[in-house]
């Protein structure tokens, strides 16, 4: 008597079996999340139904992916007028009334990072990166800044997680005699998934279970659904707020641009633009950046990730996708509302992979807030310089925006007027400055960086106070060296190694 196999199952035959699969993974899950739900009195648990509804449906999408998200021969570059020039905006007369443009608008940053990455155990946020002001000091003097000058109402909002939340809320309170409006609002938590298994690894809803491990935040996708949930987007339309400008709060380039929102506000209202993307020019450094490309006669974000394997380097051609998106995003609230109430969100379903301390491989389920902008109407691209894209990702980066290359004008910093050249420096530290505190204790004092162009370091190396870095500098200390560049010292296109001779370049 033979056995069947996989092997043998017809194509039809197939595909009743991977259904009949997906809907026993979606069945196992759905028992899984009840019994998390019923198993515990916790005051989190109306919360987490409200979660589990929007983890369902991302599960559901999850298990119906079946190959690459993009059909590669169906993209095409956008259409000149979808990707428009910020020249071409910057060149129209702002309105005389500027105020009531900046009166129908919110600015929302995304909080829900930690700095992990850069050795600090809370917020990222509240990292201190320029004259002991953190991300969110310089967030509040700019937005103070703008409502002084224009006499303007421009609230904050964070979106905070749950890893954030409670530092965050003790920080805002330095701010409580402020003039500024500062609401926040929660990500939803969703179960980590074991990859094997499918299943939830949480045992219970508790936040301090599972070492800590059981949950995440699901990406900036998340922002449009934990908006509508909290009633905070109800609220501001309420108050009369027509967009809301969404940008990373790491980076420090993404300011209100007046001319950007005049124009949208500008517009009539069955011309109006709903969702504007900031993009700029690619370069070696944002090859792995999402790019806007046409797909079946829409605007869409690609990104890395949802490209077949035999296109990536085709992807990261700096000739053939020319620009990146920078996550600075203008987007109707109106529009929001419009989309959440039909169900007609459609963000491609991010599974990022983890292995857990103690080996467990897991699967986060994530989207991003850009992937959404083929659901908006009049969808447009602008292309805006390179200025508003400063991200602090690593302490190279806050070397950079601590340096004098940058002027802090309002909690704004521009380039400075002396440097010749607006490109930005490529600076690569070592393993030595990873963490924040490690970083700063490497320096008596920050570089003068003016007309610097390139500059590595490696290994064990110390700065003096007044150094100035000139062209391309490399220090590379060997194992078990050590480098202390001395007070005063000037490098101009030098080689620094281990041993401390000093080259020309």
């Amino acid at each position: 008597m033979s056995t069947l196999t996989v092997a043998d199952l017809t194509t039809g035959a197939m595909t009743e079996f991977q259904e009949k699969l997906r809907n026993q993974h979606e069945e196992s899950m759905c028992k899984e999340l009840d019994k998390l739900l019923s198993s515990s009195g916790d005051s989190t648990h109306q919360n987490c139904k409200k979660d589990f509804e929007g983890f369902k449906r991302l599960f559901h999408r999850f298990l119906q992916v079946r190959g690459p998200a993009v059909d590669w021969a169906k993209i095409s570059r956008p259409p000149e007028d979808a990707v428009v020039s910020y020249e071409k905006i910057g060149a129209e007369a702002l309105p005389k009334d500027v105020a009531s443009c900046l009166n129908k608008l919110a600015v929302v940053k995304l909080n829900g990072g930690l700095g992990t990455s850069m050795g600090c155990k809370g917020p990222k946020s509240l990292i201190s990166v320029r004259n002991e002001n953190t991300f969110l000091d310089l967030t509040v003097k700019q937005i103070e800044h703008l409502n002084k000058t224009y006499d303007a109402d421009v609230p904050l909002v964070l979106m905070n997680s749950f890893n954030t939340d409670d530092e965050t809320q003790k920080i805002l309170l330095k701010y409580k005699h402020h003039r500024l409006k500062i609401h926040t609002f929660n990500q939803s938590r969703y179960p980590r998934i074991n990859k094997e298994s499918l299943l939830p690894i949480a045992k219970s809803l508790g936040l301090n279970a599972d070492g800590g491990e059981a949950w995440y935040p699901p990406g900036h996708g998340d922002i449009y659904a934990s908006l509508y949930n909290s009633g905070l987007l109800e609220r501001l339309l309420n108050e009369g707020k027509e967009y809301i400008f969404v940008s990373n709060i790491d980076n420090l380039g993404a300011t209100v641009d007046l001319r950007i929102l005049c124009r949208l506000i500008g517009q009539a209202a069955d011309k109006r633009c709903e969702f504007v993307m900031e993009v700029t020019d690619k370069t070696r450094a944002d090859v792995k950046g999402g790019t806007l490309i046409q797909y079946e006669d829409r605007l869409r974000l690609l990104e890395i990730a949802q490209v077949p394997k035999d296109h990536v380097d085709e992807f990261k051609s700096v000739s053939k996708f020319k620009i990146f998106n920078t996550n600075n995003l203008w987007i109707s609230l109106s529009a929001i509302k419009r989309l959440i109430d039909n169900n007609a969100l459609d963000m491609e379903v991010i599974a990022n992979p983890k292995t857990l301390e103690g080996g467990l491989n897991v699967i986060q389920l994530e989207t991003a807030v850009g992937a959404a902008i083929k659901c908006f109407r009049n969808a447009m691209g602008i292309n805006v310089p390179r200025s508003r894209f400063l991200p602090v990702k690593t302490s190279s980066d806050l070397l950079l925006v601590m340096s004098n290359l940058y002027s802090l004008d309002a909690g704004s910093l521009t380039m400075s007027h002396k440097r010749e050249f607006l490109t930005t420096p490529h600076v690569k530290l070592g393993s030595f400055f990873t963490k924040v505190q490690d970083f700063l204790a490497r320096f008596d004092s920050i570089p003068e960086m003016l007309e610097l162009d390139h500059l590595t370091v490696a290994g064990d190396v110390t700065f003096g106070k007044n150094v100035s870095l000139k062209g391309t500098v490399i220090i590379i200390a060997n194992h078990g060296d050590r480098i202390d560049i001395p007070a005063g010292a000037m490098l101009e296109n030098k080689i620094v190694s281990g041993n401390l001779r000093i080259l020309d370049h």
